[in-house]
C-alpha cells in the first residue's frame, strides 16, 4: 500500500453522475481509486435537504466531497458538516463553467479571484482536520495560462491547499458552453508538469483527455496523480484496469460481469428502500461497452428497467444477453 499518493488515481466528480449509487460501482472496480462526489454547493447543504446530498456508502472509502462556494465562513462551516459525515477529503470546485456556476460566484471564474479562494480554502483548514484540496483550470478567458495558473497556485498553497488538481485547459467563460470547454481548449499537459516543478512538495494531480494508460503512467512520471472523468463513466471496465495496471495489485473481479453480479445485492438493498432501478443501473450502461450482447444489454435496461416493479430480475435477465465468451479480457499489468 505504500509508495503511492493517496491522488495516484482519482475519477472525477462530475455533475448528475457521480452519485453514491455510482461510486459503489466504481468501487467494486477498483479498491484503490480515489472517488469524489459530484459537486454540492454551500447554500444546498446549509439549506437543503443535507441527508440526500451527503449521505453516502461505507464502502466507498476513500471518499472526498467537491464543494462548491466562495465565502470562507459558508465553506467552512459546510467542511464541518463534511467532516462529520465522515468524508476523507474537501476538494473545492474552481473549475466548473458553466453559466448558473458562475451566477453563484463560485467554480471556474474563481480563477480571477486567487486571493478569495485562498481565504476559503484558510477557513476550512482552520474548521477540519481533513485535506482540502482544490480543483482548477490553467486559466480563464484571456488569462495567460502560465501566470494564471502560478499564482492561483501559490496563493492556495500559502493558505494551506494540501493538494492541486488541475484540469489542463482554459475554461471559456463566454463563448463557449460546459460541454464546448471539456474539448476545444488545447491541453497543456506541460504546463501542469511544471506546476509540479515549481511546487515539489504539494501534490498536483492533472485531469483532462486521460483515457490510456500509457498515457497515464507518462504522466505519472511527472505528477502525482491522473484523474479520469467521463472515459470512467463511458466505459466503466476500464477502472477493472486501474489496480493492476497502476498499483500492482489484483483486480477486485476478473471481469465486468463479475463485478456486475456483486453489484446485484447492493441494488436489492436499495430497492427495498424504494430506490428506482434505473437510479442504479444507469450507471452500468457503458459496462460492456464493445462486446456482443452490449446493445442488447443496454436495450434490455431501457426499456424493462425504468417500470416501478422493476428490480434485480431485469438486470439478471440484461446480464444473460451478454455473450459469456466476450466477457473475460485480461487485465492490463
Amino acid at each position: 500500500m505504500s509508495g503511492f499518493s493517496p491522488y495516484h488515481f482519482c475519477v472525477a466528480p462530475m455533475l448528475d453522475w457521480t452519485d453514491s449509487r455510482c461510486r459503489v460501482l466504481h468501487r467494486l472496480l477498483s479498491r484503490r481509486a480515489r472517488l469524489y462526489t459530484e459537486m454540492v454547493t454551500t447554500g444546498a447543504v446549509l439549506h437543503g435537504p443535507r441527508a440526500r446530498l451527503l449521505g453516502f456508502e461505507p464502502v466507498e472509502h476513500p471518499v472526498a466531497v467537491q464543494l462548491g462556494g466562495s465565502e470562507p465562513e459558508d465553506l467552512a462551516a459546510v467542511a464541518r458538516i463534511c467532516a462529520d459525515y465522515g468524508y476523507d477529503e474537501i476538494n473545492l470546485n474552481v473549475g466548473c463553467p458553466s453559466k448558473r456556476v458562475q451566477k453563484g460566484a463560485f467554480g471556474a471564474c474563481l480563477m480571477r479571484e486567487p486571493a478569495l479562494v485562498a481565504e476559503g480554502v484558510a477557513a476550512m483548514k482552520a474548521a477540519v482536520r481533513l485535506p482540502v484540496t482544490v480543483k482548477c483550470r490553467i486559466g480563464v478567458d484571456e488569462q495567460d495560462p502560465e501566470e494564471a495558473l502560478f499564482g492561483f497556485a501559490g496563493a492556495v498553497v500559502a493558505a494551506g491547499a494540501d493538494a492541486l488538481i488541475v484540469h489542463a485547459r482554459k475554461a471559456w467563460l463566454e463563448g463557449l458552453s460546459p460541454r464546448d470547454n471539456r474539448h476545444i481548449p488545447p491541453l497543456d499537459y506541460g504546463l501542469v508538469r511544471r506546476l509540479k516543478q515549481a511546487f515539489p512538495d504539494v501534490p498536483v494531480v492533472l485531469n483532462g483527455g486521460l483515457a490510456d494508460f500509457d498515457a497515464m503512467r507518462e504522466e505519472l512520471a511527472h505528477v502525482d496523480g491522473v484523474m479520469v472523468g467521463r472515459a470512467a463513466y463511458h466505459d466503466p471496465a476500464l477502472l477493472l484496469r486501474v489496480d493492476p495496471g497502476l498499483f500492482g495489485e489484483p483486480a477486485p473481479f476478473e471481469d465486468a460481469m463479475e463485478a456486475a453480479l456483486a453489484y446485484i445485492p447492493f441494488i436489492e438493498q436499495k430497492r427495498a428502500e424504494g430506490v428506482p432501478l434505473a437510479a442504479m443501473t444507469r450507471h452500468m450502461l457503458g459496462l460492456f461497452n464493445g462486446r456482443r450482447g452490449a446493445r442488447a444489454f443496454r436495450r434490455h435496461l431501457a426499456t424493462k428497467g425504468v417500470g416501478r416493479g422493476a428490480g434485480a430480475e431485469v438486470l439478471r435477465e440484461a446480464l444473460g444477453l451478454i455473450d459469456p465468451a466476450e466477457t473475460r479480457e485480461p487485465a492490463e499489468a
